[in-house]
């Protein structure tokens, strides 16, 4: 690689150092690189010293930009008004995401809305109680008003989605997040089938995208008969627009620089190293030191990287007599298994999972995406409606046959390993996966395959022994329209509430549940069923054939729906001891104790409803309650309260029934008064939930209200005296309540 690859690599690598160090530790990185580079130098290794130098520079930017940040959080966190700009319409009870500034100051920020609305490329006034989270600032008890129009990027933001949806209508989710890099209105179920066919990385806009619009524009062009370099320099310029348009998100940033040197390249007719391109494509992202963390940075570059070091292996190892489609498809094939290999630490880190299918299905989709990418971009350049429709059906075929490309890799046995990396097994394959990078395109590969070697041996010497937990954590898992809760102890043993929903070829329970509970460890001590309907129990077979937990307790409720008979003769196979739930009856779990309250066998006797006949429990940890109440309605809230209202009182409640309205009447919401509620509901699910009568009543009591499909799966942690969550990567605490 040239010297420039060298010193982009050595200066992300100390922005990473920097970053995810302590303070002190990070500075004392800095001076040990830099006393390396000046030996280094007196040495006459003059290469080596410079790039030792450029990664402790690297250190130290990123510790004065966490300084640097670490005083504006506490300048915003100590004020109750700011300016505030989303990034998606927000009104009352809406959970909003953008950014806050004021003093000079600017900020990521969550904000809880009470009152007012606001819409991108209007500037807000932003009123609120406010805390210090990790990555941004969380508003509380957030007041909004229209000071006035911002920007004009965000409102064309905003109208491209909307025309998206009139011209696309059911395929909207997905083009909007190939087109404006929107992935809001995408379901865990949907994200989950392409992560399990290595597709995932095709659902967003990335360098893929950019480099496909980037060569369709030039073919236009040369269909065209326009000037080369002027069609190029146009197409560049288009392209700029279209990423600060979508946002600048850093892997189309990065894809947008390497066209923009590749083409000063050609302009100049100077040969320019693949590599030396890279470098500064990667690079230019990081003028934001946090950049360094974006997993969609990363898996980009580690991505390209692969294409560099693939095209070189298969020109090393390629009979040169082989043309045509048979050079095509090994060339796929070569570069699919590279780029799966050199990817695969960060999405097991990431998502707990290593899609095997990968090379194949990215094979088989990426023409696909070469035709639906163009489709889509001309859709939207040309406001004709003739020409929305005809891209619009050509562009439902090529997704109809991009899905079940999807699909059909999902479904694959085995195509899909859950993962369960730690800290440690986590560098280590990346060292295996950097060495194999090198050994693809170093002319003599033997060192590098021999630290890849090393590296995996190392790995497999044994299980790290994980200490014990100083928090319990509760973890409402977003598997779409249905529920899945999942309660870890301090010895990392899993308590599992439901299992998500079914659909025809697949479950919740393979897609998402179990790989989420493998990624983090630990064994499952109890599954529990709420109720036999299928958004609850439809993954329950694939939770039993994977995890094996110790005991099931159900409800008792007879129902005869295939995931429900399914998951019974999974149990039975696997011989999970069968117990049905009694009211009073209690079970301890390391810390935790459990304690059912519902249902009771002669009231499940004249039921015709089995959400009436749902589990209720209530789980104590120290001094905090946690309440979960499966789909629960009025008719079984009523039978709580007349039985043992004083049971009810929690500090967190699951809602029942994802927020419908038949369910958290006022009386039952009194006597449970909840810090916090919890609802798990698919977004722009065909039932209307969550009802916004019953989101605003229990905004009206006092709780926080979270739902899955605005934050995604979110953690509940309590050391048994105080709560702390944390949601699109963001932690903050849930105060006491304070009054009746």
């Amino acid at each position: 690689m040239p010297l420039v690859a060298w010193c982009a690599l050595a200066y992300a690598g100390g922005l990473l150092a920097g970053i995810t160090l302590p303070e002190r530790h990070g500075l004392l990185a800095a001076v040990v690189l830099a006393a390396l580079a000046a030996g280094a130098v007196r040495l006459h290794r003059g290469w080596t010293g410079g790039v030792m130098a450029i990664a402790a520079g690297g250190v130290l930017v990123a510790a004065a930009d966490v300084a640097h940040e670490r005083a504006c959080g506490q300048t915003l966190a100590a004020r109750h008004q700011w300016e505030l700009r989303v990034d998606v319409p927000v009104a009352d009870g809406d959970i909003a995401r953008g950014w806050v500034s004021a003093q000079g100051c600017e900020r990521r920020a969550m904000v809880f809305v009470e009152t007012g609305s606001g819409a991108p490329g209007e500037l807000l006034a932003l009123t609120g109680r406010a805390e210090l989270g990790e990555r941004s600032l969380v508003v509380q008890q957030g007041g909004l008003r229209v000071l006035g129009d911002d920007a004009v990027l965000p409102r064309l933001r905003a109208r491209t989605s909307q025309r998206i949806d009139r011209i696309f209508t059911a395929d909207a989710p997905l083009v909007r997040a190939l087109v404006i890099a929107d992935m809001s209105a995408i379901d865990a179920a949907q994200r989950d089938r392409y992560a399990d066919a290595g597709l995932v990385h095709m659902l967003s806009v990335s360098g893929l995208h950019v480099g496909i619009i980037a060569l369709a524009l030039e073919l236009l062009g040369a269909a065209l008969r326009l000037p080369k370099a002027p069609t190029r320099v146009a197409s560049l310029v288009l392209l700029v627009v279209y990423v600060a348009a979508i946002g600048a998100p850093p892997p189309a940033v990065r894809a947008a620089v390497m066209l923009g040197v590749l083409l000063a390249s050609r302009l100049r007719q100077r040969p320019t190293s693949r590599w030396a391109i890279l470098a500064l494509g990667g690079v230019v992202p990081l003028v934001v030191p946090g950049t360094v963390l974006d997993l969609g940075w990363q898996l980009s570059v580690a991505g390209t990287a692969a294409l560099v070091a693939g095209g070189v292996l298969v020109r090393r190892v390629v009979p040169r007599s082989w043309r045509g489609l048979r050079r095509t498809i090994a060339t796929g094939i070569i570069i699919s298994v590279v780029a799966t290999v050199t990817t695969a630490p960060l999405v097991a880190w990431a998502i707990g999972r290593v899609a095997l299918v990968g090379p194949l299905t990215n094979l088989l989709a990426d023409p696909i995406m070469g035709l639906l990418q163009p489709v889509l971009f001309v859709a939207l350049c040309i406001p004709i409606p003739p020409i929305e429709t005809l891209c619009a059906d050509a562009a439902h075929a090529l997704i109809a046959l991009f899905d079940a490309i999807a699909r059909a890799g999902a479904a694959v046995p085995g195509g899909a390993q859950a993962i369960t990396p730690s800290t440690t097994s986590a560098i280590l394959t990346g060292v295996a996966a950097v060495a194999a990078l090198v050994a693809c395109a170093s002319r003599q590969p033997a060192r590098a395959m021999l630290i890849a070697a090393s590296a995996i041996a190392l790995l497999m010497l044994g299980p790290i022994v994980r200490p014990d937990r100083a928090f319990t954590e509760l973890h409402v898992i977003d598997v779409g329209q249905g529920d899945a809760i999942a309660l870890r102890t301090r010895r990392d043993r899993w308590i599992l509430v439901d299992a998500g929903r079914s659909w025809l070829g697949g479950d919740a329970g393979r897609s998402t549940v179990v790989p989420y509970l493998a990624h983090r460890g630990g064994s499952l001590a109890l599954f529990v069923l709420s109720h036999p309907h299928a958004d609850h129990v439809g993954g329950a077979a694939s939770v039993f054939a994977s995890l094996h937990p110790s005991r099931f307790l159900d409800p008792g409720y007879v129902g005869t729906s295939p995931p429900y008979l399914a998951a019974l003769t999974e149990a039975a196979r696997a011989r999970v001891p069968w117990q049905r739930v009694h009211p009073g009856d209690s079970l301890r779990i390391d810390e935790v104790l459990l304690t059912a309250l519902a249902p009771e066998s002669t009231w499940v006797a004249g039921l015709t409803d089995a959400n009436l006949a749902s589990t209720v429990l209530v789980a104590r940890v120290g001094a905090i309650r946690f309440l979960f109440t499966g789909d629960a309605e009025a008719p079984e809230e009523e039978w709580l309260l007349a039985h043992d209202a004083d049971a009810l009182a929690a500090d967190v409640l699951k809602v029942g029934h994802h927020g419908s309205r038949t369910s958290t009447t006022p009386r039952f919401l009194g006597a449970v008064r909840p810090r916090l509620a919890l609802v798990s509901v698919g977004a722009h699910n065909a039932y209307g939930h969550p009802s916004p009568e019953v989101m605003q009543t229990l905004r009206d009591s006092g709780a926080q209200v979270l739902r899955t499909d605005r934050v995604g799966t979110i953690i509940v942690s309590t050391d048994g005296r105080h709560l702390e969550v944390e949601a699109r990567n963001e932690k903050w605490s849930i105060p006491e309540r304070v009054g009746p």
